[in-house]
C-alpha cells in the first residue's frame, strides 16, 4: 500500500458540513468545534422549527464558531458559503433501505445523487481541497464474508444504488484531469449510538427493554450486521479528511458481525431487562449480512475502533433513560464483558 500523509487542518480552518442536524452530522459538528474550527452546517431541515433537528444541536446552536444554513442542496444555491472552507463533509442524505422502494424514490434520487452533484461542482467551482462523502456498506449488497473496498457493488436497494451513484460521482469529480479537488468516500456499516433515528435496530431494541414494549425483529434472528459506534465514525471522517490522496474509497466498521440474536442478547444484558420479541419476514433490500474489512484505513491513517459493541450499548442506553427521564438507578448495573 502506498504511503499516504496525514495532517490534520489548523484550528483555523473553515469546514463546512452538510446534514449537520442528523444523526451523525451533529456529533461531527461537536468534534469538530471541540478541535477549535469555524463550522458552517446546512442541513435542509429549519433547524429551530424542527423537533429533532432542534434537539440534536440544543448544546451547539448558540456557539460562537458554529453558523447554521437552511438549506436544499438540491435545488437551492449554496456557493457563497463554499469560499475559504478547507474541507466539505457530505452527510446529507435520505436514509433507509425500506422507505426507498416506490414513490419515495424521487426524494432519494433528488436528495443522494442530485444533491450531491451539484454540491461536488460547487466545490469545484469554490476551490475547495477535499470532500469526505458518507457512503454506505449498502453498495455491496449480499457478500459471503468480510466486504473488501475491491469487491464487485451490487446494491440490491433503490437506496443502496443511489448511495453508489453519489459515490461514483464523487470519485469522477475527483478524478477529472485538473481539478484539485480531493475525495474520499467513507462507506460506513450500520452506525449507532446517541441521536440515532428511532426506526434504526439498535435504539428500537433497546427501547423496548427500557419500555417493555415489544420489538419487531426482521427474519429469524440469523442476519448479521457490522455495529459502529457514532464516535469512532466520527473519529474516521476527521482524519480522512487529512489524507492527501486525490482519491480514497475506505470501509468504516468495526470489523466484526454480530447477529440480531446476538444484540438482543447484549442489549439484555446491558438494560438488565427482557426483550419481548416478535418476527416478522426479512425486507426487500436486506442482505443477510454486512462486515467490514478495515484493514486499509487502519494502514492509510490508523483507524481502530474504539467503542467496542457493549460500551457503546451502554453509552446509547444512558443518553436513551436522560432523553425519555427514565432515572438510571431503574436500570439493573450488569458487567458486561465485551464483544470484540
Amino acid at each position: 500500500m502506498h504511503c499516504v500523509q496525514v495532517q490534520e487542518a489548523g484550528p483555523a480552518s473553515r469546514v463546512l458540513v452538510t446534514g449537520a442536524a442528523g444523526f451523525i452530522g451533529s456529533h461531527l459538528v461537536s468534534a469538530l468545534l471541540a478541535r477549535g474550527h469555524e463550522v458552517v452546517g446546512v442541513d435542509r431541515r429549519q433547524v429551530h422549527r424542527d423537533p429533532q433537528a432542534t434537539a440534536n444541536l440544543a448544546e451547539y446552536a448558540t456557539h460562537p464558531k458554529l453558523r447554521l444554513v437552511t438549506a436544499d442542496l438540491a435545488c437551492d444555491e449554496i456557493s457563497e458559503l463554499l469560499p475559504d472552507c478547507a474541507v466539505v463533509f457530505h452527510l446529507a442524505a435520505v436514509p433507509g433501505v425500506r422507505g426507498s422502494w416506490g414513490a419515495n424514490f424521487a426524494d432519494y434520487a433528488a436528495s443522494n445523487i442530485t444533491a450531491t452533484q451539484r454540491l461536488l461542482a460547487a466545490c469545484e467551482s469554490g476551490g475547495v481541497r477535499k470532500l469526505v462523502f458518507a457512503s454506505s456498506s449498502s453498495v455491496y449488497g449480499p457478500s459471503p464474508g468480510p466486504n473488501r473496498e475491491t469487491d464487485v457493488t451490487r446494491p440490491i436497494s433503490p437506496y443502496g444504488v443511489s448511495k453508489l451513484a453519489a459515490e461514483q460521482l464523487c470519485l469522477a469529480y475527483a478524478r477529472r484531469p485538473g481539478t484539485q479537488l480531493g475525495v474520499a468516500a467513507l462507506r460506513l456499516f450500520t452506525v449507532y449510538g446517541p441521536r440515532q433515528r428511532p426506526d434504526m435496530a439498535v435504539g428500537r431494541i433497546l427501547s423496548a427493554a427500557l419500555t417493555g414494549t415489544e420489538v419487531t425483529i426482521y427474519g429469524d434472528g440469523s442476519a448479521q450486521r457490522d455495529f459502529t459506534f457514532v464516535d469512532d465514525v466520527v473519529a474516521a471522517m476527521i482524519s480522512a479528511s487529512a489524507l492527501s490522496a486525490a482519491c480514497a474509497v475506505l470501509n468504516i466498521g468495526s470489523g466484526r458481525a454480530v447477529t440480531m440474536t446476538e444484540l438482543v442478547a447484549l442489549a439484555e444484558q446491558v438494560t438488565g431487562r427482557p426483550v419481548s420479541l416478535v418476527h416478522t419476514d426479512a425486507q426487500d433490500g436486506d442482505v443477510p449480512a454486512t462486515c467490514a474489512d478495515i484493514s486499509c484505513a487502519q494502514g492509510l491513517f490508523g483507524y481502530r475502533p474504539a467503542v467496542d459493541l457493549a460500551e457503546g450499548l451502554a453509552r446509547h442506553v444512558a443518553w436513551l433513560a436522560a432523553r425519555d427521564r427514565v432515572t438510571h438507578s431503574s436500570l439493573r448495573p450488569v458487567p458486561v464483558q465485551a464483544t470484540r
